[in-house]
C-alpha cells in the first residue's frame, strides 16, 4: 500500500510538471531594448514563478499582425504590446479579449490596482505597462557650439545643419510641427482639431521634407545617428537612452517638446492560451515588475506606487529616475498625446500624410 501511495504521488507530480510545461504564453513585443525589458522584467520572472513558458517574438508594430491574425481566424499571439490608440481601435473593432480589472494585483500597501494606475491606464481591453515619449535627440559631436534646445531647432536646418529622421506617420509629427511653429503644448490639440491647424502642421513639415529620412522601426533612428546619416532624430526616448547609456553613443535628449503616451498589453480575440495570457498580464503589471522594467529602459511605470520602487539603471549605480519621461523636470514643456483625438482622427490624418509624402 505504501509503495502504491508513493507511486501515485510520483505520477501526480509528473503529471503536474507535464501540465505546467504544456502551458505557455506567446508574447509579441517590439524588439530592441524595449523587448529586452519585457524579457528580463516580465517573461523570465513569470516563468520562474509559474513554470509557464513565455516565447517572445517581435514586430515593428505588434498591432498590425494582431489585427491580421484575428481577422484571418488564425491567432498565434496570446499577449501583445501596443500603443494606447491602437488598443482602443482594436477593442472597438471587436478584435480583443476583454480584461477584467479584478485580475490585476493590488499595490504593496493593499491599494486596489484600479486606484493605483494613472488615469486611462486600464480600459476594457488594455492594461498599461509604461509611459514612453517621442523626443528630439541629437548627436552631440555634430554641434560644437550651439545645441538644439526644442522643437523649433529641429526645423532650423540653417542653424543646425544635417538630415533629420522622423517616424513615417502623422501621429506625433503633426503635434511636433505645431510646437516648432510656436504653438504652446496645451494649445496643440485645439489647433490640430481645426482644418487650419492641420494645414499649419503640414506646412511646417513641408519646410524640412527634403531633409528628412523617414523611419518605420524603432531601432532605425539611433542607427541613423550612429552612422552619421542624420544629425537629429525625433524618436522613442528609450531607444536613444539605450544607445547613449548602453553603447556609449554621444546622443543627447531634449525633453522640451516631448510627446508622451502609454503602451500596454492586449489579448487578441481567440488567443490560444487565454488563461495563461491573463495570468501573465496580472503578474507583469504588478508594481514591482513595472519598476523593474523601468530599470532596463527609460520608460516610466504607469502605476503610482511603482515610481518609488524604480532603482538604478541596470548594471550601474546611476539612478534611473531623471531619465524617465515622467520625471518632474522633464515634464515642464511636455505634451500628453491626446488618445481620444487619435482614435477619432488617425485614419484620415494618416491618409493625408501618405498623400503628402507621395507628392513631389
Amino acid at each position: 500500500m505504501k509503495r502504491f501511495l508513493i507511486l501515485t504521488s510520483a505520477l501526480v507530480a509528473v503529471a503536474a510538471t507535464a501540465q505546467a510545461q504544456d502551458r505557455q504564453v506567446d508574447l509579441l513585443s517590439w524588439g530592441g531594448a524595449y523587448g529586452k525589458s519585457h524579457v528580463e522584467a516580465y517573461a523570465k520572472p513569470f516563468e520562474a514563478e509559474t513554470g509557464i513558458k513565455v516565447t517572445v517574438s517581435d514586430a515593428d508594430n505588434p498591432a498590425t499582425p494582431v489585427k491580421a491574425q484575428v481577422e484571418a481566424g488564425n491567432v498565434t499571439v496570446d499577449v501583445a504590446s501596443v500603443e494606447y490608440a491602437d488598443a482602443v481601435r482594436l477593442c472597438d473593432e471587436g478584435l480583443l479579449e476583454e480584461i477584467d480589472p479584478a485580475i490585476l494585483l493590488p499595490a504593496e500597501d493593499g491599494t486596489a490596482a484600479t486606484d493605483d494606475f494613472i488615469a486611462g491606464a486600464v480600459t476594457e481591453c488594455f492594461v498599461g505597462t509604461d509611459v514612453y515619449s517621442m523626443v528630439l535627440a541629437y548627436d552631440d559631436s555634430k554641434f560644437a557650439d550651439a545645441k538644439p534646445a526644442g522643437p523649433a531647432d529641429f526645423f532650423d536646418t540653417a542653424k543646425f545643419p544635417g538630415k533629420r529622421t522622423m517616424r513615417k506617420g502623422a501621429k506625433f509629427n503633426l503635434e511636433f510641427a505645431l510646437m516648432a511653429d510656436g504653438v504652446a503644448p496645451d494649445q496643440v490639440y485645439d489647433m490640430l482639431g481645426t482644418p487650419e491647424g492641420v494645414d499649419r502642421a503640414f506646412a511646417k513639415l513641408e519646410t524640412i521634407k527634403d531633409d528628412v529620412i523617414w523611419w518605420e522601426a524603432g531601432a532605425q533612428p539611433p542607427q541613423l545617428l550612429a552612422d552619421g546619416e542624420v544629425s537629429m532624430a525625433f524618436a522613442f526616448n528609450g531607444r536613444i537612452f539605450n544607445a547613449a547609456q548602453g553603447e556609449g553613443k554621444p546622443f543627447k535628449i531634449v525633453w522640451d517638446g516631448q510627446i508622451y503616451e502609454m503602451e500596454g498589453w492586449v489579448i487578441p480575440k481567440g488567443a490560444p492560451h487565454l488563461d495563461e495570457a491573463k495570468e501573465f498580464v496580472a503578474f507583469s503589471t504588478a508594481p514591482k515588475q513595472q519598476a523593474r522594467a523601468a530599470e532596463f529602459i527609460s520608460y516610466g511605470p504607469p502605476r503610482v506606487s511603482a515610481a518609488a520602487l524604480v532603482g538604478n539603471i541596470e548594471g550601474t549605480d546611476v539612478p534611473m529616475g531623471p531619465n524617465l519621461p515622467t520625471f518632474a523636470e522633464n515634464m515642464t514643456q511636455a505634451l500628453g498625446s491626446n488618445l481620444d483625438f487619435w482614435v477619432d482622427h488617425d485614419a484620415e490624418l494618416q491618409e493625408r500624410f501618405n498623400a503628402w509624402l507621395a507628392a513631389n
